[in-house]
């Protein structure tokens, strides 16, 4: 098999050197060819520079550098269209995912599979990114409709021929676990090592998961806008239920309407609700315009070739 691994790098010019290292005998004892694709999406640091150098020693590594930070999911789908393999792994650069796990998931896909995801045994992160991850996975599984969701991470394997139900896609709201769903259904999860990160901290915070999961929500599932009107039904009929109760109080006992404090509470909850619906519409507008507006999920600064397969890097 030939594989492609598609690296998404970001502040981490300590560890890409002992990534290279560890990569290099895992590829080169199980894999007739291989390469790597390391991306550079927008690091602060010397990454850039790390990266060239490691292009320059080794023919089977490849650099690409973006204009600014797209994130991780758009880095990742920017190295996955360079890919020239018959299988892509992703995985992240700061070797929490062990390159001697490759093989394992790898393998699984010649049982029949179209994505391999390699499913951590035991989490290596706090307690709070532990439970944003939950929140994401949940927010996937709705998006996606799919039991495998919860068991997707950023260490998988698939099918470089399930690219082609993407390779048209513009959005620049990236999800390429959603997005794998539109090429295949065959997909399988096995039980990988997950180590801790050794050098560095980590740049995927809390908030930046739960940002995720609020664009896989919006960006590629109706599953809010049901709810929106699943909502809008219950208080409609809470509602209506009140306005029984009121009017039905008045003829009973006579006299005026009391209650001026709960209907106002009831006034402040429907206009609550109003608004919690028109945020979630306007979410899906926020979408729609973006989309109308082509805008790219990356734009690449340089690409740096190994010198023995061009004669000059293109720029």
């Amino acid at each position: 098999m030939n594989v492609t691994i598609v690296v998404p790098v970001y502040n981490s010019s300590t560890i890409l050197p002992d990534l290279v290292v560890r990569l290099n005998p895992v590829l080169a004892a199980n894999y007739e060819t291989y390469e790597l694709i390391l991306v550079n999406d927008g690091s602060r640091d010397e990454s850039w520079n790390v990266i060239c150098s490691l292009v320059s020693q080794h023919s089977w590594i490849r650099g690409v550098n973006l204009m600014r930070n797209y994130g991780q999911h758009n880095a990742i789908l920017c190295g996955i269209r360079l890919a020239q393999f018959e299988a892509i792994v992703t995985m992240d650069d700061d070797l929490q995912h062990p390159p001697e796990e490759i093989p394992r998931l790898t393998n699984k896909l010649s049982e029949g599979y179209d994505v391999v995801y390699g499913t951590p045994i035991e989490q290596k992160h706090g307690l709070w990114r532990d439970m944003a991850s939950i929140i994401t996975k949940a927010s996937l599984q709705a998006a996606i409709g799919a039991e495998t969701a919860r068991m997707v991470s950023a260490f998988r394997v698939f099918r470089t021929q399930v690219r082609k139900a993407f390779e048209d896609y513009r959005g620049s709201f990236v999800s390429l676990d959603v997005l794998l769903t539109w090429g295949t259904t065959h997909f399988t999860a096995v039980p990988v090592r997950h180590d801790q990160r050794k050098k560095g901290i980590s740049n995927y915070t809390i908030w930046k998961l739960i940002n995720h999961a609020v664009n896989m929500m919006t960006g590629f599932s109706p599953v809010p806008l049901q709810l929106a009107s699943i909502i809008g039904f219950l208080f409609t009929i809470f509602g209506f239920v009140i306005l029984v109760y009121v009017v039905g109080n008045y003829f009973i006992h006579g006299g005026s309407v009391p209650g001026f404090s709960f209907l106002a509470c009831m006034i402040a909850i429907f206009s609550g609700v109003q608004l919690l619906m028109l945020g979630i519409f306007g979410e899906y507008l926020a979408r729609v315009h973006f989309r109308t507006m082509d805008r790219p999920s990356s734009i690449i600064r340089e690409i740096r070739e190994p010198r023995s397969n061009v004669e000059e890097d293109r720029i």
